[in-house]
């Protein structure tokens, strides 16, 4: 499962994110669709809620199916393990590419346990930062984004 979208032919990657809204079977339909469409990959988002936002805006109110914090919105839209263990299993099932861009090196820490060839990092990681030093050290493909577009692929 190696990359390599530049100088290597095209390769097609679903953003699923958040997109998912919390529901394990909207990701799995969404991944079902991404496959069917011709995509090579999915990718997801990992974040740890307390490292990315602050405590303030983490009390902040907001109306959401989680409840009425941003608090509740945010962890109402992440996977746990076992979510996670069954993205990778219907992935396998697909015979699809998935991975996740952490927002975090917790959430990258999470990740590494299922054996994700591929690191994403999103115009939240800066290139430089603490978490880019540790995903270096990784011994995976890195993809530099911002926004939409793929601006440079490190093999590592």
């Amino acid at each position: 499962n190696n990359i390599s979208p530049i100088g290597g032919g095209m390769f097609i990657v679903a953003e699923v994110g958040i997109n998912h809204n919390g529901d394990l079977e909207l990701a799995k339909e969404l991944m079902k669709i991404a496959k069917d469409s011709g995509c090579d990959a999915v990718k997801f988002q990992k974040r740890t809620i307390d490292i990315v936002y602050t405590q303030e805006f983490l009390e902040e109110s907001r109306e959401s199916p989680w409840g009425t914090t941003q608090r509740e919105q945010k962890q109402g839209l992440e996977f746990n393990e076992s979510d996670y263990r069954e993205i990778d299993s219907y992935a396998k099932e697909l015979d699809i590419i998935w991975f996740a861009s952490a927002w975090d090196i917790p959430s990258q820490d999470f990740l590494n346990q299922f054996n994700i060839n591929h690191i994403i990092l999103g115009s939240k990681s800066k290139v430089g930062s603490k978490s880019n030093k540790f995903y270096g050290k990784q011994g995976r493909q890195k993809i530099y984004k911002a926004g939409s577009k793929l601006i440079l692929r490190v093999v590592m």
